[in-house]
């Protein structure tokens, strides 16, 4: 496992920084999403449940948990006390009848409606203001850095035939 010895010492505050800027971005979008889901009295995935259903429409519990980064398992859970609260329905494809799509009922759509700006928005409003340069190198670097990280997540984290624990840093 990866441990802060890598970085080249030139680079630690620079990277400590970039750290910090991160996790600031994740630990405020984190923030506002709780915030936001308290006050329609939800849990943070149902708000992302009802965000992604307003603004992409119905999908199928497997599109839906690719889109929140859940298991299906989960998903269905939430899907359960959603469906209780009838902010959510549940139906059969008329193509595929395995299929379950996952549609908004009105009084979700109301809901979904009032409830303000996601962290996302807030986060596009901000890259917004980088210029088309900026982004490109952000884009460049960023889809690195995740190419990196799913890297090291699948070899330590993922290989079911190694003995090995992952150590902290």
């Amino acid at each position: 496992m990866p441990t802060n010895q890598h970085v080249i010492p030139e680079f630690k505050s620079e990277v400590d920084q970039v750290l910090e800027a991160i996790l600031y971005l994740y630990t405020e979008s984190r923030r506002i999403t709780k915030e936001l889901a308290r006050r329609a009295d939800l849990t943070s995935p149902q708000l992302a449940v009802v965000k992604v259903l307003e603004q992409v429409g119905d999908m199928s519990l497997s599109e839906l948990s690719e889109k929140i980064s859940a298991q299906n398992s989960t998903v269905t859970g939430i899907i359960d006390r959603m469906e209780r609260g009838d902010l959510v329905m549940r139906e059969r494809s008329k193509e595929d009848r395995r299929i379950v799509i996952i549609r908004l009922t009105d009084k979700g759509r109301e809901l979904a409606r009032a409830i303000p700006i996601p962290p996302m928005e807030i986060l596009r409003s901000a890259l917004g203001s980088l210029s088309a340069a900026e982004m490109g190198d952000l884009m460049r670097i960023t889809t690195k850095l995740a190419r990196h990280v799913k890297h090291i997540v699948h070899r330590d984290f993922n290989d079911t035939n190694s003995d090995r624990k992952p150590v902290s840093s």
